[in-house]
């Protein structure tokens, strides 16, 4: 703790070296975090540079209330979500086709699949879906919370979460297909 507490001392004098072991410490998290948010690897990169360019900037309002590494996920969040807000109202929605045996081979697709992969599929929803998704099942956030954070309805929210784990569902079971039919 002591040490943390350097680091960021050393941060809020814009020590460079100190910023260097911030980002050493925390670099990980915040790109995992950063690409649950992003569509790709690109802007996940792009995002935690953004990020860290901005705890920087900001660190001297840090008051050691909660964690640093909350507040810097505070950070990362907000800024993921302004970075894509004006996508959000530009979004169209996809049709969904519904699958008629989804449920028969639903327990099966889950038996073999890894987090990586999970995170790869939630890459893959659209921007508006994949930000309900990270903010109501990642972050624990409700849906009259997102409504507010994302200018939606409340409805709206609880309808894209309904269609995300959908497209998640049908991504699953097609993958698990596929692997069935390589094997």
């Amino acid at each position: 703790m002591e040490k943390l507490k350097e680091i960021v001392r050393g941060c809020q004098k814009n020590n460079r070296q100190k910023q260097a072991e911030l980002y050493q410490m925390f670099a990980s998290k915040m790109f995992g975090l950063c690409l649950r948010y992003a569509g790709n690897q690109f802007d996940a990169q792009d995002l935690m540079q953004e990020g860290f360019v901005k705890v920087f900037e900001h660190i001297r309002k840090y008051k050691w209330k909660g964690s640093l590494e909350g507040w810097m996920k505070r950070i990362f969040i907000n800024l993921a979500l302004d970075k894509y807000r004006s996508r959000i109202n530009h979004l169209s929605v996809e049709e969904i086709q519904e699958n008629n045996d989804l449920e028969n081979r639903e327990a099966s697709a889950l038996d073999n699949i890894s987090e990586r992969e999970i995170l790869e599929l939630i890459k893959q929803l659209p921007d508006q879906y994949r930000l309900v998704f990270n903010l109501y099942v990642i972050e624990g956030h409700s849906h009259q919370e997102i409504g507010k954070i994302l200018n939606i309805g409340e409805s709206t929210s609880r309808s894209n979460l309904a269609r995300a784990k959908l497209l998640l569902k049908e991504k699953l079971i097609f993958n698990a297909t596929w692997v069935e039919k390589a094997i």
